[in-house]
């Protein structure tokens, strides 16, 4: 079972531009707002009758059995006396975040067997969610077929994609060598490292994707790269802190629109969480 995370629209407010729309795409109502936040407090109370079961000998209990609610396991940390009252109980990793954001743009444009986001299950969840119905999965010839999305790249493009990118000259000591994780012939990219991917999320890939697709999911790849952009600057201002965390929403939002639900994993998700 995986989890999927969309409707970011509640983390915006109550009277921002988005809410007002017709048609968002996704399963919740518009006038749903972001989960609140727990005290240290609140999440020691929810753990006080919590008991990890260690050990390979260990039968599983159900967690209707354990009457946990959400929280299967006691962190040791919160053995701590002072941690329920840290301010800043756990940190995100930036880099692992945006690499993993890069991955699943890379291998659903470029439609990555067994990694693209977009595929069979995918669009059948969309047909028993009920929304973006042009996506739905049809039968003709007893042969189902997936209709095309606004990120579904033609083998021209993907070709394209890919020779941008095997084709590019870069200052020395800027990145690795990109053309060795490039494969031209088979459309796909392989052994990217964290830094490959920092840097193509946040420099090279406006000009891999220039006038591949919509221009709408174009401009929400591009402020998602803008996003990291200015989360990895050198100096940063807080006034910006406040811009970014609304603006990463408001791409989310934009992305919503062309990705299936299933893009949006639990590392999708904590981009919000960075903001």
């Amino acid at each position: 079972m995986k989890f999927s995370y969309g409707n970011h629209i509640r983390f915006l407010s109550n009277d921002h531009p988005y809410r007002r729309r017709k048609h968002t795409g996704t399963r919740l109502k518009d006038k749903a707002m972001a989960p609140s936040i727990p005290t240290g407090a609140e999440v020691v109370e929810q753990l006080r009758n919590v008991v990890n079961d260690f050990g390979k000998g260990v039968k599983k209990r159900r967690r209707d059995e354990r009457n946990e609610g959400m929280l299967k396991k006691r962190f040791i940390f919160f053995t701590l006396p002072y941690w329920e009252v840290l301010l800043v109980r756990h940190n995100l990793d930036v880099m692992h975040v945006e690499k993993n954001a890069c991955e699943s743009i890379m291998n659903t444009l470029l439609d990555c067997n067994g990694k693209s986001k977009d595929h069979h299950n995918a669009r059948k969840d969309l047909q028993e969610m009920g929304i973006m119905v042009h996506l739905h999965p049809y039968e003709e010839d007893n042969t189902t077929h997936l209709p095309a999305a606004a990120f579904t790249l033609s083998r021209s493009d993907k070709k394209l994609f890919c020779k941008r990118l095997f084709d590019l000259k870069l200052p020395h000591g800027y990145s690795s060598n990109i053309s060795n994780c490039v494969d031209v012939q088979k459309y796909k990219l392989k052994g990217l490292k964290s830094h490959d991917c920092h840097v193509l999320m946040q420099q090279l890939l406006a000009v891999a994707i220039k006038g591949l697709m919509e221009e709408g999911l174009r401009v929400a790849i591009l402020r998602l790269s803008k996003f990291f952009q200015g989360l990895c600057k050198h100096v940063i201002d807080k006034e910006e802190i406040v811009e970014l965390e609304t603006e990463v929403v408001e791409t989310l939002c934009q992305l919503e629109k062309y990705f299936p639900p299933s893009f949006f994993d639990p590392m999708i998700h904590l981009v919000v969480h960075l903001g």
